[in-house]
């Protein structure tokens, strides 16, 4: 079988060796190394070649809304509207800039990836050690690594020595791997793997030598990066909806031009008159201002969320979050501190709870203090001079014991002083076990840690409960220690058991009749309000998944001290190894997946596959990642969200947004923005909509009966550069319903304007456009003015009738005059801006000219705001009965 085909860290040593036709004494020769090179190519990941500016480009114009709105520019063009023309081009420049510069960002997605390659590295080839460049290597070189070296390719081990290596970027799992020679199974996920090492991971201890089993594109982070590439990102909600419905408005915009032409001119109206009319009511049903509403909305939410420690690098990425169903997030430093602590000591004289940060004194128990004082002094960490783990060298769960045993005033470096070390026996994987020796009151101390299987069966004493004295570990107490090792385990706790003994010299085994003292129990505590996100979370409909490469009993017991789970039967966990793609699911299992809240041990790929699973439902999902392993399902997720302060490069790169502060909280601040702007966007929709279809009805009708229209082409035109640009972007930048987070997120395929909104666009359209006739009406019967004077008349009434209108979108169970409208200090300099604007078109001379309007006197006036201000007061009316009796959703 090829060893292409096989899987290296399922063989023994001996065979990978000889599948790859090397010896480990000599390694490759150099022509050797030639011709793999040219079988295998560089070990670099490929560059796919990125989308030009070009292309980039040509994707912002493919919008429906663009093309609606590029077709009412050259409309207006045709009708020498060339003010309104130049404006519809100017939304278009805009809009196709920033959807520019955001994506120009994205394409570079995988710089970081393949910047991670750029070392050299020692081989031993023909017999002899070299340092080469790590895009030399081929598969079949023999690699020596030892501590501070950053992994070239995958790597099959064969001599290894206290090898301990940081593989968090690519399996998620927060503490150092120990590394050993044997062969595991061949079903063992990535995390499992403990004979292999994996390109762009980091020799933390010990030293060792591999075979190179995979070059380049052949390696896992390879495999991550083709994932990465190959993912498809979906459009946003909000991208999806505006198309949706620019397509429907395009259809409605035609029909009613050609309604309205062909009415007029068969009612015998002038046939120019009502061309020009048509083009106008054509150009003015298209809402040409949503699409910069929208940027203008998206781009305040993005600065009010930047201000909150989130930075967003794509602008619908604001309302996605908005539309969240699901968020997946790690565990590690998303829900925990990513920092390991030491929390509880269980030894013969009593089970303590611990708390670096400032809890309970160790003074009174002199065990207890035994316990830390060998911690720190089995141990080859530091904390630095702050001596905090912030600062921290070493393996965490040994910071974690550094920083314990200042509880105790134990510093590493006071006690070296006073117990001098003599001899270091290095951790060994094979024997899970660590020892180091000291000279202390003319003998020697020898301290021990390790994992709690494999010191309890060396030790054959128990400290006594004052901690001076021992005696016999019996087999019962042994079983008893084990048992007690098995609980703890289960509330997820990294364990480790503290033994001692005295011997005469410093040559003395170091693993046999020791003295156990005791188990300490480690873990990666929740972060500062976590808790408190996760519930707001839940009160606003959402579900939070925690997707995570730790061993199932850390996932389960981090979910349930979160809130994530709180009772057993919500506990249940599922494995990696038991996860399958989505189309190989029965419909049993995606129930049961779905219905999942933790997930452990997952690979990058299946972190892909959840995703695809979720979207598939139908959910709207957003992804929380940090390392190199999170690229592919950042970039598939809805909204993919990375990590500032530990997130790779690779995922900041590829997501839509950064947190600057790693907390789940600063998500739920940006839900709340996404929800609000999501909203405010549908209001200056119903806004327009209601407004622009008014002029429409308007106009039909007056043709239909055969009468003075009620509005000239360019008072159309007018009106629309007014009300489609200050009270509209207004309402984009509304503060949004206080209790905007205790609502259910809309349903995934909700879109801008439901058929209730829709229903409430034609009533109030039509409320809108019988009000103006009257004022025609009014005009010419009532108050005998002549033609023009009249249609002013009727001009000014919806030109106010707009400014009132705006009021009436407020929230439905709100207040008259203490709701997100009146609040709204935009609003008020709109209706101030244009209300002169309105009196500039009747007074100004050189604008009166243009628009064809007259002086219509106090009687007019009152006319204009008796009928613009009626469909305000029934819309407030609506609004106190639906405050006594809310209608069902």
């Amino acid at each position: 079988m090829p060893f292409e085909d096989q899987l290296p860290y399922a063989l023994p040593v001996e065979q990978t060796l000889e599948s790859l036709h090397v010896s480990p004494d000599q390694g490759l020769s150099d022509q050797e190394v030639r011709a793999r090179q040219h079988r295998h190519g560089l070990n670099l990941l490929e560059e796919k070649k990125p989308r030009g500016a070009g292309a980039i480009l040509l994707d912002q114009l493919k919008s429906v809304v663009v093309l609606i709105l590029a077709a009412a520019a050259v409309l207006a063009f045709v009708s020498a509207r060339w003010a309104e023309g130049i404006a519809v081009l100017a939304v278009i420049g805009v809009n196709t800039l920033i959807g520019f510069f955001a994506e120009w960002r994205a394409v570079r997605s995988m710089e970081a990836l393949r910047k991670m390659g750029e070392t050299r590295v020692r081989v031993r080839r023909g017999g002899r050690e070299a340092e080469v460049p790590s895009e030399e290597l081929v598969p079949g070189d023999v690699v020596l690594q030892e501590a501070g070296d950053v992994v070239p390719a995958d790597l099959r081990l064969i001599e290894a020595s206290g090898m301990r290596v940081n593989e968090a970027a690519l399996t998620g799992e927060s503490v150092p791997a120990d590394k050993r020679l044997d062969p595991v199974d061949p079903d063992a996920p990535l995390a499992e793997r403990t004979d292999m090492l994996y390109k762009g991971t980091t020799i933390v201890e010990g030293s060792g030598e591999g075979v190179v089993t995979g070059t380049g594109m052949e390696t896992e982070l390879g495999r991550i990066s083709q994932l990465a590439e190959e993912a498809e990102k979906e459009s946003t909600p909000l991208q999806r909806r505006l198309n949706q419905l620019g397509a429907r408005l395009a259809w409605i915009t035609l029909a009613l031009a050609a309604v309205v032409a062909g009415a007029g001119i068969a009612a015998g109206q002038e046939t120019v008159l009502m061309i020009e009319t048509a083009i106008a009511l054509g150009v003015a049903a298209i809402p040409e201002g949503l699409p910069i509403v929208a940027t203008i909305a998206l781009a305040r939410g993005m600065w009010h969320m930047a201000r909150r420690n989130a930075l967003v690098n794509r602008l619908p990425a604001v309302e996605t979050l908005g539309a969240t169903r699901v968020i997946f997030t790690d565990k590690t430093g998303t829900l925990t501190q990513n920092r390991m602590t030491l929390r509880r000591v269980l030894c013969p004289s009593g089970d303590y709870q611990l708390d670096p940060a400032g809890g309970e004194s160790p003074d009174s128990d002199p065990l207890l203090r035994r316990i830390l004082e060998v911690g720190v002094l089995c141990n080859n960490a530091s904390l630095g001079e702050e001596e905090d783990q912030a600062a921290a060298l070493g393996d965490p769960t040994e910071a974690a014991l550094l920083e314990a045993g200042l509880l105790a005033e134990f510093s590493r470096e006071r006690l070296l002083q006073e117990k001098p070390e003599v001899r270091e026996e290095s951790f060994d994987p094979e024997v899970m076990m660590m020892a180091t020796y000291h000279e202390s009151g003319g003998g020697i101390e020898v301290a021990v840690k390790g994992a709690p299987g494999a010191v309890l069966e060396v030790c054959d004493s128990i400290a006594s409960e004052n901690g001076e004295g021992s005696e016999p570990l019996t087999d019962s107490k042994r079983q008893h220690w084990f048992e007690q090792t098995e609980a703890l385990a289960g509330e997820g706790l990294r364990l480790l058991a503290i033994a001692d003994k005295r011997v005469d010299n410093a040559g003395a085994e170091p693993y046999q009749g020791l003295r156990l003292l005791g188990l300490v129990g480690l873990f990666d505590p929740p972060g500062e309000g976590v808790k408190e996100s996760i519930d707001a979370c839940r009160a606003a409909g959402i579900r939070v998944v925690m997707v995570t490469g730790d061993q199932p009993a850390t996932a389960r017991a981090i979910g349930r001290r979160v809130g994530l789970v709180d009772s057993d039967e919500d506990a249940s966990v599922i494995h990696g190894r038991d996860l399958q793609p989505p189309e190989e699911l029965s419909e049993e299992d995606r129930k049961r997946l779905l219905a999942t809240r933790i997930f452990a041990r997952v690979n990058p790929e299946q972190k892909l596959d959840l995703v695809r699973l979720y979207q598939q439902a139908g959910e709207t999902v957003a992804m929380t990642g940090d390392g190199i392993n999170d690229a592919p399902a950042l970039k598939k997720a809805d909204i993919g969200v990375a990590m500032g302060r530990r997130g790779t490069d690779a995922a900041k790169q590829v997501a839509d947004m950064v947190l600057k502060d790693d907390s789940l909280s600063s998500i739920v601040v940006a839900v709340r923005q996404g929800r609000i702007i999501f909203g405010n966007i549908r209001k200056s929709a119903i806004f327009m909509l209601c407004t622009n279809v008014a002029e429409i009805l308007a106009v039909a009708g007056a043709s239909l009966a055969n009468i003075p229209l009620p509005l000239r082409p360019l008072q159309i035109l007018y009106l629309n550069i007014l009300t489609d640009v200050f009270p509209a972007l207004a309402l984009a930048v509304g503060p949004g319903p206080p209790e905007i987070m205790q609502q259910p997120p809309r349903p995934p395929k909700e879109s801008i304007l439901t058929r209730r909104h829709w229903l409430a666009v034609a009533g109030w359209s039509l409320v809108i456009a019988m009000c103006v006739m009257a004022a025609l009406g009014a005009g010419l019967l009532w108050l005998e003015l002549k033609e023009l004077a009249a249609v002013t008349v009727s001009f000014l009434t919806l030109g106010f009738a707009k400014l009132w209108f705006v009021f009436n979108l407020r929230d439905r169970g709100s207040r008259l005059l203490t709701n997100d409208i009146v609040r709204n200090r935009w609003i008020w300099g709109s209706i101030v801006l244009c209300a002169g604007l309105l009196l500039a078109a009747v007074y100004l001379p050189g604008l009166s000219h243009v628009l064809q309007t007259r002086s219509i006197g106090g009687s007019g006036w009152a006319v204009v705001l008796g009928l613009s201000i009626i469909p305000t007061i029934l819309g407030q009316t609506l609004r106190a009965f639906q405050r006594r009796r809310p209608p069902a959703e």
